[in-house]
């Protein structure tokens, strides 16, 4: 293997420019795999993060994922019946004798929840109207299973229990109504009654369209402006381990019967987006990679068209076609060792620059900065893939190498 290997270097040596070319290929491919994945990767942590922690990791909802089975279906589950104009009864909506089975949940030892009521009212304010989403809370819960106390630019949920006339809106609500902390906002429920309420709070979550159309309240509170009492439409829960949230909302809807959804179903659009990203992600670093690999064939393949006759030679002192395969192979391997090791460190590099830029969205005052993962799998996956694809760009000369007949040489064939 010495042997073999002083050959190999002796071979990368007597080629310098073209053995550099090659490194700096596999160096560039490496240090570019590495940059765009971490980025890549961190944009992507960065919105599963954002995603996990900014909504509910299951949501009990007061309806059925199955529409109930009408009485004269099931009395009649064979006949056939075709009604018109019957209109259904109208009845109170919410998820029933729902402080029971809120104790029922709350007895599982992984999880935080919350009930909580939500109606859809009217804000106004010195003659503008705004249709608005108003959620009944109990603050005491809602810390447990929302991040949104995170968000808060002025007062507190527990402002609410201070305050039970207090509402908790978003600062894009109060810009447009040119409001601000302590200034009386009216609400308009659904049956036309009018409340004046407290602003007691207000958040800044930067999405814009949920800070100008989400607010708070008491949960009793809104149970009476909706005339709804004793009433909750939904819980809210919160998981010790977020990926085990769909196993968790499909035990719970057999439990309740309600339709239960992980945050995996709510956002099946969006983790179809993140893996067609990460696909194509993959797929151009991968293609910068396989470029750089044709460096090293193009280099080993020259070096085997130049050494034919030294390779005629260490044929006919007792090489086997292996042991010229193994030469070409170490110089391969040589290759994608050295660019792996140097990308690396340029890659690496890039990551520091990347994670050091700021930006600044022209609708946003505050500073962010790229999100870069540091994971050291990556690194690994860079380096293998590069090793592979040296080692591959190398056996296909190597081979041919290997065949070489030494008669043929030493005797001026073709």
């Amino acid at each position: 293997m010495s042997l073999a290997a002083s050959i190999a270097i002796s071979h990368l040596l007597s080629r310098r420019r073209q053995t550099i070319v090659s490194v700096l290929g596999i160096t560039l491919g490496v240090s570019f795999f590495l940059a765009i994945s971490a980025m890549m990767r961190g944009s992507e942590n960065d919105f599963m993060q954002r995603l996990v922690d900014n909504s509910p990791h299951v949501t009990v909802y007061d309806e059925y994922r199955n529409p109930r089975q009408q009485p004269i279906q099931i009395a009649f589950p064979t006949a056939i019946a075709d009604i018109h104009g019957m209109k259904p009864r109208t009845e109170l909506r919410g998820i029933r004798q729902y402080k029971e089975k809120l104790a029922l949940i709350a007895c599982r030892t992984d999880l935080q929840i919350a009930a909580v009521l939500q109606g859809q009212v009217i804000a106004s304010f010195a003659g503008m109207t705004r249709g608005v989403s108003i959620t009944g809370i109990k603050p005491e819960q809602m810390k447990n299973v929302s991040r949104i106390e995170h968000y808060f630019v002025a007062g507190s949920l527990d402002s609410l229990s201070a305050n039970p006339n207090g509402i908790i809106i978003g600062v894009g609500l109060a810009d447009k109504f040119q409001l601000k902390m302590g200034d009386k906002l009216s609400i308009t429920s659904p049956s036309g009654t009018i409340h004046l309420m407290k602003i007691v709070g207000l958040f800044n979550t930067g999405t814009t369209n949920y800070d100008e159309s989400q607010t708070f309240a008491l949960l009793n509170r809104v149970q009476n402006l909706l005339e709804r009492p004793n009433v909750a439409n939904r819980f809210i829960l919160k998981l010790q381990d977020p990926q085990q949230s769909a196993v968790v909302a499909h035990q719970i809807e057999q439990e309740l019967g309600y339709k239960t959804q992980s945050w995996q179903e709510a956002s099946q659009d969006l983790m179809n987006l993140v893996l067609i990203r990460n696909l194509i992600m993959y797929s151009v670093v991968s293609a910068i990679l396989l470029v750089a690999s044709f460096g090293i064939y193009n280099v080993i393949s020259t070096v085997v068209l130049e050494k034919t006759k030294d390779i005629a030679i260490l044929k006919s002192i007792g090489f086997e076609a292996r042991d010229i395969e193994r030469i070409f192979l170490i110089e391969g391997a040589i290759l994608g060792l050295i660019g792996s090791i140097s990308g690396s460190v340029v890659g690496l590099s890039f990551m520091y620059g990347l994670s050091r830029i700021a930006i600044k969205s022209p609708f946003n005052t505050t500073r962010a900065f790229l999100p870069i993962d540091w994971s050291p799998d990556q690194i690994w996956i860079a380096i293998t893939f590069a090793m592979l694809s040296a080692l591959f760009a190398a056996w296909l000369p190597a081979r041919k190498g290997g065949r070489v007949r030494p008669v043929d040489i030493l005797r001026g064939a073709e």
